[in-house]
């Protein structure tokens, strides 16, 4: 049993050891069917009703490969920079888990289709640090486990479980990186920042939607210790299925801290899974962890071997789309951001959004405010994730319209943003319901002008004296008068005109 010892503090760790990190990501890819039969391949169906017989393995069925799952494969291997195998073969994975009906898996093992690759991913501070791919292979998920009646949701404390099949054979690209040495301090921060560059690699190649929090994309993160000036590896945990960006630095830190305490304290570390919980950010054992000989892998004896033609290679090396740190680039060309703007608008998760707001008509600097402020704000407020607020980038770009053709003021717009985000409809029909539109007939604004400066006589005198910056006080009575519809310059403009300036 391992030694129990608390958390080690962060910056002693770091004067005792040097972190060493794998990261297993896995990919649900966004195919129409599963990987090796035809089941639809969607998610949110009711339970079990996307099965058939290869996929709940039974007897006599026979699986075939989704070619398209090969292809999405291929891509994501050459836009890692990886080697394609001129031949490679699927093999089973034996072991038994109760969501996995077959009782194997069928993967890839010593022949993977893609490998040798690398993703350079940029830090907070603008740092590049590269990653390195061993490999990236095809395969099958499995089934889904629902432990019912316990506190946790896990199996512990639950009354009975129940299982449903319908993810058991969904296509699976698994990206396995190489060692990750030399991250030190920032290995928290690399490991997120690697799992975020490859979420965004994978989203701009439209082979899958990345939707963490549904489980598309998931992260194994391996954690080991070396003593300073060690050249051997420590005996590494592996966090399973870690599903926001936040948490695997968290689950990283922590299994730094913990591992760290552990060995100073005489223990050993035990080569396990480990489950990480999000509201304590700690995490706890899981089972043993086997080794490549536990898993019997053999040669899958149903499945004739790929062997990709360099011919299609190379055609599929031509349907890369611009990859996102080049489409960065070229945005902060274009727009004429500085490095730290470009960076703050990445870490906001707000670049795809304003890039999206232009591409609808808006300027790109006003697109950027209202995102990067208002919204985020927002999106703050209402617990919810920018990318997850009520609005498009084209019903911004039409409030962003309106203001620049001067039916809306900023104070308005910020009004007609709140009802979209509220499901009051589209901008112009928030406008319309709450008579949010300026006033911009000059008549209208002059009757309340006028009685503007009957109301501050002493006012009047001062602007006729030619005190034009005491025309403040008349614009702000005016604005409240018209209930903040006028348009501010031009009542500005009618008052000096009232006073004979």
């Amino acid at each position: 049993m391992t030694a129990v010892a608390e958390i080690m503090d962060y910056d002693e760790v770091l004067e005792r050891f040097d972190p060493v990190l794998g990261l297993e990501v896995h990919v649900e890819l966004s195919t129409a069917t599963k990987m090796f039969c035809g089941c639809a391949n969607v998610f949110g169906a009711e339970p079990n009703t996307q099965v058939c017989p290869v996929c709940l393995g039974l007897p006599g069925a026979l699986p075939v490969v989704n070619g398209k799952a090969v292809e999405s494969a291929i891509r994501i291997g050459l836009a890692l920079n990886c080697q394609v195998a001129e031949w490679c073969r699927f093999a089973r994975k034996n072991y038994f888990y109760p969501d996995q009906p077959k009782n194997f898996q069928t993967s890839q093992y010593d022949e993977p289709i893609v490998f040798d690759g690398h993703l350079d991913v940029v830090l907070d501070d603008g740092e590049t640090f590269r990653v390195d791919i061993e490999r990236a292979h095809m395969e099958e998920d499995t089934g889904k486990s629902l432990h019912v009646g316990g506190a946790t949701g896990r199996i512990h404390g639950a009354e009975h479980s129940l299982l449903d099949y319908n993810r058991a054979g969904v296509p699976l690209v698994e990206i396995v990186t190489k060692p990750i040495v030399g991250a030190g301090e920032r290995a928290p921060e690399v490991a997120r920042a690697y799992v975020a560059a490859l979420r965004d690699l994978l989203r701009s190649l439209d082979v899958s939607d990345v939707r963490m929090d549904q489980g598309s994309l998931r992260c194994d993160a391996n954690v080991s210790l070396m003593p300073k000036g060690a050249d051997e590896f420590g005996t590494r945990t592996e966090t399973k299925n870690v599903n926001s960006l936040r948490s695997v630095e968290r689950a990283v830190r922590y299994e730094m801290r913990r591992h760290a305490a552990v060995l100073t304290s005489g223990g050993e570390i035990r080569q396990e899974t480990r489950h990480f919980d999000e509201s304590t950010a700690t995490t706890s054992a899981g089972r043993k962890k086997e080794t490549s000989e536990d898993y019997r892998y053999f040669p899958e004896p149903d499945l004739v071997p790929i062997a990709p033609s360099r011919e299609w290679v190379e055609e599929l090396s031509t349907t890369l789309p611009e990859l996102p740190w080049e489409r960065r680039k070229r945005i902060q060309d274009e727009w004429k951001l500085s490095d730290e703007e470009l960076r703050d608008l990445v870490n906001a998760g707000a670049l795809d959004l304003v890039a999206a707001t232009v591409d609808a008509g808006a300027p790109a600097a006003e697109a950027r405010s209202w995102w990067v402020a208002y919204l985020s704000q927002q999106a703050n407020t209402r617990g919810v994730e920018l990318t997850e607020l009520a609005i498009t980038p084209a019903q911004l770009a039409r409030v962003i319209a309106l203001v620049a053709d001067g039916k809306l003021t900023n104070k308005l717009a910020r009004q007609v943003v709140d009802g979209v985000l509220d499901g009051q409809g589209e901008p112009d029909e928030v406008v319309t319901a709450q008579g949010l539109e300026v006033v911009s007939d000059d008549s209208a604004l002059q009757a309340a002008i006028d009685d503007a400066l009957a109301a501050q006589p002493d006012v009047a005198d001062k602007i006729r004296g030619g005190k034009v910056q005491a025309a403040g006080a008349v614009v702000g009575a005016v604005m409240k008068a018209t209930g903040g519809k006028a348009d501010a310059k031009r009542v500005r403009e009618l008052i000096l005109a009232a006073c004979g300036q």
